[in-house]
């Protein structure tokens, strides 16, 4: 590896619940509830070493990394690739409805959603595609710091799927709860750097 001294380091956190609780949101610009505050302000408690803060332009995380980047001082970024995967007609419905109207559908979609679209979305190649595209240049303007991104359930598995070389039909295997937190860290830089997960998981109970 020509550059193994370089380590990058990103910590993933998918932001809090936002008003309205739990549904297929995509680009449905719903803002944080109060407990998604919560939620947020305690999964990043004692943190103090990112040196900058990247996120989805929709209000669920941009609100958050707006005062999270002011109070602590640092840069922050909005790059509009990071935003959530569009769901089409299902945006605004929840999982239950969909059970209840369309079952095989959402069956489908969990098993494998890059061979199943929902009616109108956007498909899971051309989102992957994109988050990719937005990862690989926030590496390049980071390399060597520590900095926060704050996306969505999406962005984030998609991210450690090409981490951990998941296909991306699996990616609902990964559970990417509201305010979960992930680690990962990357040695040296290009096509010759080694991405790690460090940890994955849940600061709420």
């Amino acid at each position: 590896m020509s550059d193994s001294l370089s380590v990058t380091t990103v910590d993933l956190i998918r932001h809090g619940e936002p008003i309205g609780g739990a549904k297929f949101r995509g680009h449905t610009d719903d803002p944080l509830s109060a407990t998604g505050w919560a939620q947020m302000r305690a999964a990043v408690q004692g943190e103090s070493q990112w040196q900058a803060v990247v996120s989805s332009p929709l209000l669920r995380c941009a609100e958050f990394a707006a005062e999270l980047a002011a109070s602590a001082g640092i840069p922050l970024e909005t790059e509009a690739r990071f935003k959530e995967i569009g769901f089409g007609e299902w945006e605004g419905r929840t999982s239950e409805e969909l059970m209840q109207s369309a079952p095989d559908c959402l069956d489908l979609f969990w098993r494998d959603p890059a061979r199943y679209t929902p009616p109108g979305g956007e498909p899971l190649e051309v989102f992957a595609a994109r988050v990719m595209a937005s990862w690989s240049d926030a590496l390049a303007r980071h390399a060597g710091k520590k900095i926060l991104l704050v996306a969505h359930g999406g962005v984030n598995r998609v991210i450690l799927c090409h981490v951990l070389q998941i296909p991306l039909q699996h990616m609902f295997r990964l559970v990417v709860p509201f305010a979960g937190l992930s680690r990962v860290r990357i040695l040296g830089s290009g096509v010759e750097a080694l991405p790690q997960l460090v940890f994955h998981g849940s600061p709420q109970p």
